[in-house]
């Protein structure tokens, strides 16, 4: 059963963490976003078409938080606005760390 971090977004996963986020796509500006309830929120530019959002979000979201983009996979969500994405190589804790420091809008 997977251990919940502090964020209620993180739980543990067996290749290190696993991430639970929501994209939007065609926004004005790609952010990654960490709101006031715990939630993630990743908005990217590109358009919802041929995976191109799905790539684009993988590709802020690992830049977000400093980590080359083959450790960051789509566990489930492939085609939704809720994802899950499996972080390789980093603990719960250490993560949510991150994502505290990289956040620049809490709402």
């Amino acid at each position: 059963m997977p251990r919940p971090a502090s964020n209620s977004a993180i739980e543990s996963h067996r290749d290190g963490s696993a991430l639970t986020v929501t994209v939007v796509p065609r926004s004005r500006e790609s952010a990654v976003d960490l709101l006031l309830d715990g939630s993630l929120r990743v908005r990217v530019t590109a358009p919802p078409v041929d995976g191109a959002a799905n790539f684009a979000m993988l590709r802020v979201l690992a830049d977000a938080l400093h980590l080359p983009r083959s450790s960051l996979a789509i566990a489930s969500g492939q085609r939704g606005r809720r994802k899950r994405i499996t972080v390789s190589g980093i603990a719960p804790d250490d993560l949510a760390a991150r994502l505290q420091s990289v956040s620049a809008t809490h709402r």
